[in-house]
């Protein structure tokens, strides 16, 4: 399959270490044919990609990565992580390419770890999974890695993890056992990484590193059908004037990962405007068809369909 005759590049599409995932539930605990694609850097998922017309995915490590770690744990075994993931990419330079897992409970190291593998291992970017041991990212320990991010021009991918135990026993409490997905990717991730990303504009983190770029998945967590309100919301008298919706549309990118919905995608045209728009899947828990056959049926022009497709990300990603 070709979608449209265009090139396709995936960047929110996972794998597991075994070693990383050894340290939380994963992927052990779950589903066989889940597990299955996880573990797989070569023929099932290259196959996978080419039923669908994948020509790229760039590959990250799944939830929770790194970020639940003590600090030592979490360095040694993010940089091992990123090495072997480095040489699976070697395999299939063509058809892969890397984000970086980060020591985040180590920020420092967590930075350094980001150059060494945008510099030596030829990544580009990384990604951090929810909060790093009941930490939001945009808490100025983090910054550091803001900063070597901005100076290395990669994103940082922020993407959901299960949330806090706090607030899955105040919120979800009467659902989780009839309904366990509310924690997740039904409502939990939404809540906590759409969270993730306001917080990041109220912190002056994008003040402080106005080039920094952020990507967030799943259409951006809801946030472009909201800006407007926030924006208006938060700029009422008695708090301290921000430009929410002006630094969220400077510094954030979105991709259509796990939800491939045509009127969120029109209302995230219209609201940050397509040039912030990548197409990524959210492989292997969804799987590639279903987001090849969406894109391609998709009614907008062939110059938007091919930004959204890969243009977008060429030059996000330097690729």
């Amino acid at each position: 399959m070709t979608i449209a005759g265009k090139f396709v590049i995936a960047l929110e599409e996972h794998y597991c270490d075994e070693a990383l995932a050894a340290t939380f539930d994963g992927p052990e605990g779950r589903a066989p044919e889940i597990r299955k694609r996880l573990l797989d850097l070569g023929e099932l998922r290259l196959s996978e990609m080419d039923e669908a017309g994948i020509d790229l995915q760039v590959i990250s490590h799944s939830a929770p990565s790194a970020q639940r770690l003590d600090s030592e744990s979490a360095v040694r075994l993010a940089r091992g992580a990123n090495d072997r993931l480095h040489q699976a990419i070697a395999r299939h330079p063509d058809r892969f390419a890397g984000f970086a897992a980060l020591p985040t409970p180590d920020p420092k190291a967590a930075a350094d770890e980001l150059e060494r593998s945008v510099t030596k291992l030829g990544f580009k970017g990384a990604m951090v999974h929810g909060l790093t041991n009941g930490v939001f990212f945009d808490d100025k320990r983090f910054w550091p890695i803001m900063e070597r991010a901005q100076a290395l021009d990669v994103p940082i991918y922020l993407h959901p993890a299960v949330p806090h135990k706090a607030v899955i026993d105040a919120y979800y409490r009467d659902y989780v056992e009839k309904y366990p997905q509310i924690t997740n990717a039904a409502w939990g991730f939404t809540v906590e990484t759409a969270t993730q990303g306001v917080r990041m504009v109220l912190s002056g983190a994008f003040d402080a590193y106005p080039n920094l770029k952020i990507i967030l998945g799943h259409l951006g967590e809801g946030l472009p059908f909201l800006l407007w309100r926030i924006d208006m919301a938060l700029n009422r008298p008695g708090g301290a004037p921000v430009a929410f919706r002006d630094a969220f549309n400077r510094n954030v990118w979105i991709t259509t990962s796990g939800n491939f919905s045509t009127p969120a995608l029109i209302c995230s045209m219209l609201e940050m405007g397509v040039d912030r728009i990548l197409y990524s899947v959210d492989w292997p828990f969804v799987r590639n068809l279903p987001g090849s056959r969406w894109i391609q049926d998709l009614q907008v022009s062939n110059e938007d369909r091919e930004k959204i497709l890969s243009g977008n990300a060429k030059r996000l990603l330097k690729l």
